[in-house]
């Protein structure tokens, strides 16, 4: 080989070594109480095969955000979980179209298992008519739990939740809240707590 091949070869071993270093965590029910178990042991919905890359990893996290922090980015269809010494979980999620999109910094406001559905008067108008309030359980869009997003006190009405549709996990839908698959979003409801800081970035940006 010579001098200059060795050059580009010691190179290419470098920057494969520098990448970011992933390790796939494979989904588990050991966060489930026994109403998950009973509720998602015959989901109304067909069980979806997530792409590997859009399900439970555990990453290097270069960013500064603190551990416990939630950042979700949109563009790549990722939401990460902070975890302390550079690491976190990173999820595949669906997210909003570009125009029902929400970015900016949030806290957790509240929090809910196997909460109901209170269509906006917006969802009514573009996806309607619904129920006025839909009630919680593995046919309800919100899925297992939900993270209620709120900007000091006033609620953004922005969800990341749990989905009845995990087939669009990794794509941009209709609704403009962040879905995880219910294994998902039930794992990130336990290490959550209300007043966790969630750091949406906007489309175009990446994390």
């Amino acid at each position: 080989m010579t001098r200059s091949g060795l050059t580009l070869t010691l190179v290419g071993a470098l920057a494969v070594g520098g990448c970011m270093q992933t390790t796939l965590q494979p989904a588990s029910d050991a966060s489930m109480t026994p109403r998950d178990r009973q509720l998602l042991a015959h989901p109304p919905y067909a069980q979806a095969s997530i792409p590997e890359q859009f399900q439970r990893h555990i990453v290097d996290y270069p960013r500064k955000e603190q551990p416990g922090t939630i950042l979700v980015d949109t563009n790549a269809r990722f939401l990460y979980y902070v975890l302390p010494d550079g690491k976190a979980i990173r999820y595949g999620v669906a997210v909003g179209e570009e125009a029902l999109a929400w970015s900016g910094v949030a806290t957790v406001g509240r929090m809910s298992e196997w909460p109901d559905w209170i269509p906006t008067p917006d969802i009514q108008a573009r996806l309607g008519p619904y129920p006025a309030r839909v009630p919680g359980g593995p046919a309800n869009p919100l899925g297992a739990r939900a993270l209620y997003l709120f900007e000091g006190n006033k609620d953004t009405l922005y969800r990341i939740h749990g989905t009845n549709q995990p087939e669009y996990i990794g794509q941009a839908i209709s609704s403009g809240c962040i879905r995880m698959t219910n294994a998902d979003v039930i794992d990130l409801f336990d290490r959550v707590k209300p007043g966790t800081i969630v750091v949406v970035l906007p489309p175009g940006r990446s994390a």
